[in-house]
């Protein structure tokens, strides 16, 4: 078995019961189109296969790869080898369906794997990972928490995110310093709050939240003007942490 590599952030998940909960959390089933980023060992791999009989699995190190290939595609395993940083992941959506995303996300490429997902989520029915628990803290924030960011913001735009249980250091190996955390995300069939252009109200959260102690009106001067503020039923002198999803909706789509 290949030791962790830094480089690629790898922290094996070895706990059983650990195990067992996320497989039943995630209730994978035969005809699924189920995609597992980072399979590490596989020990996900391996119980997901007993429940689906076919899984699709993106891994970066080649090594893990080719030990991956060797234990478990004689049980159903398509192995791709890829960064799943630049995977194109609707080659794999079946005709009519979406795929099921997964896996333990090395924490050094997680907020940007997000993004990306993100910007596939038409083909994405849902995804279950477990990343660093102050990643999920924020992805779940709710406006007024300290916690509350643009990775709140973009990603409660476009789906639910739900917070499941927290994982201890002591389930993987090695150890990492910090807490882990279950996180569920299902991308909106139909958006409670769309954005008429969704460039530009990604382009206003990422500016407000870059000076974040700076007030709105600051902030996003020459971006928002007075009278948008107005139209849209903010004060300008508020900070970006106290407005919702639909708030920076409004915003944006002012005119």
């Amino acid at each position: 078995m290949q030791p962790a590599r830094k480089r690629f952030g790898q922290n094996f998940l070895h706990s059983p019961g650990v195990i067992a909960r996320i497989v039943a959390t995630l209730a994978p089933a035969a005809g699924q189109a189920l995609v597992e980023i980072g399979p590490g060992h596989g020990a996900l791999t391996g119980p997901v296969l007993e429940r689906a009989g076919a899984l699709t699995a993106i891994e970066l190190d080649r090594d893990l790869a080719d030990e991956l290939t060797e234990r478990f595609a004689p049980r159903g395993l398509a192995l791709i080898s890829a960064d799943a940083l630049r995977f194109d992941f609707r080659a794999l959506a079946p005709p009519g369906g979406r795929l099921r995303v997964f896996g333990n996300l090395p924490y050094n490429i997680s907020t940007p794997l997000l993004f990306h997902l993100l910007a596939q989520r038409a083909v994405i029915k849902d995804m279950l990972f477990m990343l660093q628990r102050e990643v999920v803290d924020r992805m779940a924030a709710a406006p007024g928490d300290d916690d509350y960011g643009r990775l709140s913001v973009m990603l409660q735009y476009a789906c639910e995110v739900e917070a499941l249980f927290v994982v201890p250091p002591g389930a993987f190996s090695p150890a990492p310093k910090v807490q882990s955390r279950i996180v569920q995300l299902t991308p909106y069939a139909t958006l409670p709050h769309p954005a008429a252009d969704e460039r530009r109200f990604a382009e206003l959260v990422q500016r407000a939240f870059a000076q974040r102690r700076k007030t709105l009106r600051n902030s996003l001067a020459g971006v928002v003007s007075e009278a948008q503020f107005a139209a849209a039923g903010i004060d300008p002198g508020l900070r970006p942490e106290v407005l919702s999803v639909a708030d920076f909706v409004r915003l944006a789509d002012g005119e």
